[in-house]
């Protein structure tokens, strides 16, 4: 028997749609919110090589994730818990745990040895945390009530030139809150208002020199960001009085101070709708070691540019400059104009532009950004937007300080399913892999062969199907043509159009000696269409303009659809489960169904579409997987809600009935053939997987062997060490995301013997959908496609070693 050993070769997750779920690290590691995962990525990798691991833990859907120093982070949930994570050597460990609040956090910020949570239970809680050797420990410092409003975003720093900190609380109150501490609890100072709406984004830009402000942003659901200064009183009236006697016009001031009051009274009873700009000079006294210290807040400047709310705010590391993210869909660096004097003063008040616009033009594409981040010390702008992609931009020249001559190019970030993904498929020959999800979506993931490290990474190359509907299942028809099934009644059949066909000879994932025929260049799908058309004209925005690379979020969400060529009717309720034959010449789908009317299984030639013979019947209730046998396709095993499996026999005019059984205590969620074709095995949510071999001295199949497990089996997956080899594999998906591997010999096939359990570290933490083995040139090196209910896919290598 053979021990095998196992690595991570892909991993395809999104990010959650929190603007807080995300953040980089020092290092420019980021570490974002996947479901109920944290998400890795190095984006410095200089292979580029996406997210290479995932960290289970969390109970709840990931809301917030901060970075606490290069080797620390903290993430807080939507069930209220925070975890604090250490990297210990090269493995992250979760270090503390607290129940911070009952209901889901919302903002999670760290500041000194402050850790504060704000959680739509109305409070904020500032921890203290304390780091051990092996542990931490997170104890409860404060909270601070908020009377019925929740927090949304949180900025904290210390004031200029003293040791006082300031926190700024921002949220669905529509007002800035700022709060002091000084020695002992934080105590509410003033609150500054003007925006319209939610605001839900903060962010302090630190002093970087003694005489310069404190400068908060502050960004609203109204599209507008404001920014403030903070300064010391004394320093701003001998400023104005050196203003005043140099000017030597007292009139115009006090004109001005007049006009500033009129406009502050207008603000109390202003109408609704007109943008109040109120210059009022907020004071708030703080008590240090030197005394009591004065300082003022003041508005300075009124950001518009973005067209829709704006989701997240953060100043570069390097430079003046701030990013901004909105849902239209655009992603703004804003930076003080050049005009006015650079070391500006509370005497000019500074002009600020918008110096980079990235995204897209016109229009809220599906929900905009969500969240941005600086990376690589303000050399590299990230954000991710509402479907759960990253999109990432870099500097390549550098003008000189915060001026429009700086230059930006598109890199490659990262991608996946925002939901469930519930059906996968590797193409015939196992040049890549294809999913399908919740996210009504359909990907193909592929290894692109890098030049910069001569080693094959994988990457999302294509996203055919963007449906109305939740897709359930797919399955490959030939190498450029693969059918899907969502929650609607009709199957779809899609080619591949020349651009993927170009891609795919370009980065070396498949060899093609000749062109592949005539195609359309790509497909479009009609404004209230659900089909995809083809578009032919040679003028596709991929061929002449783009280099010999991967297409990016943008594009993916955009111009990779294939055209559709077929329908397939037939079925009276939703599809739910798609299967090709081993010659791919048939196709076979099966609905949901409560009554065995419903509950068949539709056989269909794949040269026209036309039923092969009639439908399968026998089943009760909804069929949930069916396999053809290797390697001729004489038998056809379909597994059932009703606790059955039923097998046909290929006839010259369709597939007939020749065997069943119901030994199965629950419902049955998946089977699957040996490479052979003389074994089949069934999981079921009686915690077993049975295997069935046909009796030698008659028609009927027999279980032969039972394995028992702790949890529900989902998903079966048979592999062979090649022709002649005397070992196969058997890997079982369970439903807590464990995978086990099993080995037998060929001689005995009543015995296997567990040999790999994958945990949730390096497999899932949800239900497994579908497991897939591909073949590699090395007969003992198997790679094992996964997707689960988590949201992510993933690709394992696995090594057998024979003893």
């Amino acid at each position: 028997m053979s021990k095998p050993s196992v690595s991570t070769t892909y991993i395809s997750a999104s990010s959650n749609r929190f603007n807080h779920a995300a953040d980089a690290s020092t290092s420019s590691l980021i570490a974002c919110g996947s479901g109920k995962l944290v998400a890795l990525w190095n984006t410095q990798d200089p292979a580029d090589r996406g997210i290479f691991q995932a960290l289970p833990g969390h109970d709840g859907l990931v809301t917030c994730v901060r970075f606490v120093a290069p080797d620390a982070f903290a993430s807080a949930d939507n069930k209220g818990t925070v975890r604090y994570w250490r990297l210990f050597g090269t493995e992250w460990r979760t270090t503390a745990i607290v129940q911070a609040h009952k209901q889901a956090i919302s903002v999670l910020r760290e500041f000194d040895t402050f850790l504060l949570t704000g959680s739509s239970d109305s409070s904020i809680k500032i921890w203290e945390a304390q780091r051990g050797d092996v542990d931490d420990e997170l104890k409860e410092f404060q909270t601070i009530s908020l009377q019925g409003w929740y927090p949304l975003s949180i900025a904290i720093a210390f004031l200029p030139s003293s040791e006082v900190i300031t926190l700024a609380i921002g949220g669905t109150d529509r007002k800035v809150h700022i709060w002091t501490r000084s020695d002992g609890p934080f105590i509410r100072s003033v609150t500054l208002s003007g925006h319209e709406d939610w605001i839900r984004a903060l962010a302090f830009q630190a002093p970087s020199t003694p005489d310069d402000p404190l400068v908060l942003a502050s960004g609203s659901q109204d599209g507008t960001i404001r920014l403030w200064n903070v300064e010391s009183f004394t320093k701003m009236q001998t400023q104005s009085q050196t203003h005043t006697k140099d000017s030597g016009n007292d009139l115009s001031d006090d004109l001005l101070d007049a006009f500033e009051a009129s406009l502050g009274d207008l603000g109390a009873d202003a109408e609704e709708g007109g943008r109040q700009i109120s210059l009022k000079r907020h004071v708030l006294t703080v008590k240090s070691n030197f005394g009591t210290q004065q300082y003022s807040i003041t508005f300075d400047a009124l950001l518009i540019g973005h067209e829709a709310g704006i989701t997240s705010l953060s100043w570069s590391p390097s430079n003046v400059s701030l990013l901004s993210t909105s849902t239209d869909s655009s992603l703004i660096i804003w930076a003080p104009s050049s005009i006015v004097s650079t070391a500006y003063s509370s005497s000019t008040s500074s002009i600020w532009i918008n110096i980079q616009r990235f995204g897209d033009v016109g229009g809220q594409r599906l929900g905009g950004f969500i969240g941005g981040l600086w990376s690589k010390d303000g050399a590299e702008a990230l954000a991710w937007g509402w479907s759960g992609g990253w999109r990432r931009w870099r500097r390549i020249t550098s003008g000189s300080h915060g001026t429009a001559s700086e230059d930006w190019e598109e890199v490659g970030a990262i991608s996946g399913h925002s939901g469930a993904v519930k059906g996968l498929d590797w193409s015939p020959k196992g040049d890549y892999l294809i999913s399908v999800g919740v996210d009504q979506t359909t990907r193909i993931h592929g290894a692109v062969t890098s030049s910069a490290t001569e080693q094959s990474l994988w990457h999302e190359l294509s996203r055919p199907q963007v449906h109305g509907y939740d897709l359930m299942g797919v399955t490959w028809l030939g190498p450029w043509t693969f059918a899907s099934v969502a929650d609607e009644k009709v199957a779809r059949v899609f080619e591949a159009p020349r651009n993927f066909v170009e891609e795919v000879r370009v980065l070396g994932v498949k060899d093609l000696a000749q062109s592949e025929g005539d195609r359309p260049a790509t497909a479009s799908v009609p404004p209230l269409g659900l089909s995809n058309k083809a578009v032919s004209d040679g003028h596709s925005e991929l061929d002449s303009s783009r280099p010999c690379r991967r297409p990016f979020e943008g594009e993916l969400a955009s111009i990779t659809l294939w055209p559709e060529i077929e329908k397939i009717f037939g079925h009276g309720y939703e599809s739910i489960t798609i299967s090709a034959s081993n010659s791919l010449d048939l196709l076979a789908t099966a609905c949901r169904a409560t009554s065995s009317q419903h509950a068949v299984v539709r056989v269909y030639t794949t040269a026209g579409y036309q039923p092969f013979g009639v439908p399968l019947q026998g089943h009760s209730l909804t069929v949930t997987r069916i396999a053809f046998s290797p390697p001729n396709d004489r038998h056809v095993l379909t597994v059932s809600r009703d606790r059955t499996w039923r097998l046909f026999e290929k006839k010259e005019h369709g597939y007939m009935p020749i065997a069943a059984d119901k030994s199965h205590g629950r419902i049955i969620w998946d089977c699957a053939w040996s490479c052979e074709g003389d074994l089949f095995a069934t999981a079921s949510r009686d915690k077993t997987v049975k295997i069935w071999k046909q009796h030698s001295d008659s028609a009927g199949w027999g279980a032969i062997a039972t394995m028992k497990f702790e949890e529900a089996a989902t998903a079966v997956a048979f592999c062979s060490a090649g022709a002649d080899a005397q070992e196969r594999w058997l890997a079982v998906g369970l439903e807590i995301g464990e995978i086990k591997i099993y080995s037998s010999l060929m001689s005995t096939p009543d015995q296997w013997t567990p040999v790999l359990t994958i945990d949730s570290s390096l497999a899932h933490v949800d239900q497994i959908n579908r497991l897939a083995w591909r073949a590699t040139d090395n007969p003992l090196r198997k790679q094992l496609a996964s997707c689960s209910e988590d949201g992510t896919l993933k690709v394992l290598n696995v090594q057998f070693e024979i003893d």
